[in-house]
């Protein structure tokens, strides 16, 4: 409108020397940011958070600023800077670009120093270090019930920072099977395991983060088709039935063939690669995380970059000699980052002691 107007100004006042200088000035400006525009619808489609290299920018010895604590804003952090920035001085880029990341954990079945090692490695959750942990809290591992109160607390402290969904293992079934019921009555009562018996049912059986990942235990559905308000909709307050949505959500395998097959263990399905390319593609996913197998490096990705498997127990029931890991995701992209860790000692109380008896005979 500006440079309208100078134009108009010009014709009526063609001997104006001001007003020619300033009309040219602001066609400078004119032109410049129509280059700019024609840049940066080349480059819509990706986020300038893609281009950068965060963990590979120095922080140069001379500079004395505020730093982050371990890419974490802390209120130590908030002050220094404030202080900073009052004496006009510059934040460093590398703390001026750092950007939230979420960590995705998967079955730490009662391996309760396991998940005191991993807060060590990665930080304890808070606002700006949020989690979320992808079920099977509980059973096999001994020390079920810290690893559940332990993270329980979180999700009470940081309710909007911290993530919990349902795994097979939160269900009566299994609890009286594998352990968690039998520790919960030994420690308390058999109304603590009924209370947490009730609590499990609510649990949610995945987690969409920014549109692009679906996170849920098991895998995907015995049939095509399945929506995300579908899922949204299950009516999860309840032990899950023997097939369907709900079952398939806690308890599905991907496989690497196409189409679908039995499941080995004897519910619900195993899923294929052009399965999990249909439910994206219908959905707008990018990809999906899921838990609920043990694997060797504690993480696998299959179907093409498509599925993702994370396993948070090493040394899985004291026997599998597999390592751990945990996945960050950060940027606009969301691209995985994998972090592998390997079994802590605990103490001297072997996994299955709380088990049903049958169930432990298997175990010898």
């Amino acid at each position: 409108h500006l440079h309208k107007s100078f134009r108009a100004f010009i014709k009526v006042r063609p001997n104006d020397k001001d007003a020619k200088m300033k009309y040219q000035e602001c066609n400078k400006i004119v032109k410049q940011k129509a280059f700019e525009r024609a840049i940066a619808s080349d480059e819509l489609k990706r986020s300038v958070v893609d281009s950068l290299d965060i963990e590979n920018m120095t922080i140069e010895d001379d500079y004395a600023g505020p730093k982050l604590e371990d890419g974490k804003v802390t209120l130590k952090f908030m002050k220094d800077l404030m202080a900073w920035f009052k004496d006009q001085k510059k934040l460093h880029r590398k703390c001026a670009y750092q950007t939230e990341k979420i960590t995705i954990c998967g079955d730490t079945h009662g391996q309760y120093y396991d998940l005191l090692n991993i807060f060590e490695l990665n930080g304890l959750p808070s606002i700006t270090n949020p989690y979320l942990f992808n079920g099977d809290f509980v059973d096999r591992g001994s020390f079920s019930l810290e690893v559940i109160l332990t993270l329980f607390g979180f999700k009470l402290l940081y309710p909007e920072h911290f993530y919990l969904l349902r795994g097979n293992h939160e269900t009566d079934n299994m609890n009286q099977m594998y352990g968690f019921e039998g520790e919960v009555k030994a420690k308390y009562t058999a109304q603590m395991f009924q209370l947490f018996s009730e609590v499990f049912q609510w649990l949610p059986l995945a987690q969409c983060i920014n549109n692009k990942v679906l996170v849920m235990h098991g895998g995907l559905f015995s049939e095509d088709g399945v929506t995300l308000e579908d899922i949204r909709k299950i009516d999860r307050n309840r032990q899950p039935p023997d097939s369907g949505p709900m079952c398939d959500l806690l308890w599905s395998d991907p496989q690497p063939q196409d189409g679908r097959s039995v499941s080995k263990r004897g519910v619900s399905c195993q899923f294929g690669p052009d399965v999990t390319e249909r439910f994206l593609e219908q959905n707008k996913l990018q990809y999906i995380v899921r838990s609920h197998e043990v694997k060797a490096e504690g993480y696998e990705v299959t179907h093409s970059g498509k599925c993702i498997t994370v396993f948070s127990a090493p040394n899985y029931c004291d026997q599998m000699g597999n390592k751990g890991a945990y996945i960050h995701l950060r940027g606009s992209d969301l691209k995985p980052e994998f972090h592998q860790f390997t079994a802590v000692p605990h103490p001297n109380v072997k996994p299955m002691a709380y088990a049903n008896s049958l169930m432990q005979l298997g175990m010898m």
